[in-house]
C-alpha cells in the first residue's frame, strides 16, 4: 500500500511540478523525511544532493534532526545538518 500511495505522489507530483515543494538534500548522507498529508504519513528518503518535489497540496514534513514544518506546497527547502532552511 505504502508503494502504491508513494507513486500515486511521484505522479501527482510530477504532473503539477510548480504546485509541490522542492526539498534538497545538502548533507552528505541520505535525509530520511516523515511527511503527513491529511490522513496519510510515509516517510521519504532522499539521497545526498538529491532534490524531491513533494506536497502538491501542503503537509506536514518532520526532518532528521526533529523539526516540524508545514508547507503550503510551494516552499523551496534545504536540508542543512539535517534541519529545514526554507528558501
Amino acid at each position: 500500500m505504502k508503494q502504491v500511495f508513494s507513486a500515486c505522489l511521484v505522479v501527482v507530483a510530477l504532473a503539477h511540478p510548480a504546485l509541490s515543494a522542492n526539498i534538497t538534500n545538502k548533507d552528505p548522507d541520505p535525509a530520511v523525511l516523515v511527511i503527513v498529508e491529511g490522513d496519510n504519513r510515509m516517510e521519504v528518503a532522499i539521497a545526498a544532493g538529491s532534490t524531491e518535489a513533494v506536497c502538491p497540496s501542503g503537509c506536514f514534513i518532520t526532518t532528521p534532526s526533529g523539526d516540524r514544518i508545514g508547507l503550503e506546497g510551494s516552499e523551496n527547502v534545504d536540508i542543512v545538518k539535517g534541519s529545514a532552511v526554507i528558501n
